[in-house]
């Protein structure tokens, strides 16, 4: 996380579960009304920018597609090769919260799934302690297998950190290089401001970044796809 986690030792906002994707091709991020979404299928000439998942209720929006330069560098000849912009990443949906606590209980209700170790709940409700708190203490197969349940898979490291930076291009944080903002938009150590939890935050509960997602920094760790 770009700024420090409140529980940073055990905590993990998988993405995935979490920050769950869908894939949506050439779909363009035109004006128009909040739909209800099944599956990936349904997907194809929907032009919504925001939509519902239906199986887990999460909230998605449409994300671009992303494109980075790459540094100059040089060939084998010692011929100057210059700064191209390369493709990070596709026109995606993407979970605007991480996966909630009580998110994850249905999942688990829903699908008999087994986690290898039993979840400690203990655990969980003392750092998240609502059914609208982040999901906590999950392993990244969890979170994989909570993303197949649903009918989406965890971004990659690349997609996440592009969606994460909201818009934003050589800048420090999501909301800009201004850290004296940060306590508006993220949950992390001590408290002060809008951060006035000395654990875990109730999703949203803080301002999103330029794409319209919550705690991209702070809160809790996320999973992606890959390594990073």
């Amino acid at each position: 996380e770009i700024l420090r986690t409140k529980v940073d030792m055990m905590v993990q906002r998988f993405i995935a579960v979490l920050l769950l994707v869908v894939l949506v091709g050439s779909v363009r991020a035109e004006d128009a009304k909040e739909v209800v979404v099944s599956s990936a299928k349904e997907l194809k000439g929907i032009k919504a920018k925001k939509i519902t998942w239906e199986k887990d209720g999460a909230k998605m929006i449409l994300i671009p597609e992303g494109f980075k330069k790459t540094e100059d560098s040089y060939d084998g000849f010692g011929d100057l090769v210059p700064e191209k912009p390369v493709k990070v990443s596709d026109t995606l949906y993407m979970d605007t919260t991480e996966v909630t606590v009580g998110q994850f209980k249905k999942f688990l209700k829903s699908s008999g799934y087994k986690t290898q170790e039993p979840i400690d709940w203990k655990a969980v409700y003392q750092y998240s302690s609502t059914d609208k708190h982040p999901m906590i203490l999950v392993s990244w197969h969890g979170a994989t297998a909570y993303a197949k349940w649903v009918g989406k898979r965890l971004p990659t490291e690349k997609e996440w950190e592009f969606a994460a930076r909201g818009g934003l291009k050589n800048k420090e944080y999501p909301w800009g290089d201004d850290e004296s903002l940060a306590r508006d938009y993220a949950n992390y150590s001590g408290t002060g401001g809008k951060d006035k939890w000395d654990k875990c935050a109730p999703v949203s509960s803080f301002k999103p970044n330029g794409y319209g997602l919550f705690d991209m920094a702070g809160n809790v760790w996320e999973w992606c796809q890959d390594w990073y």
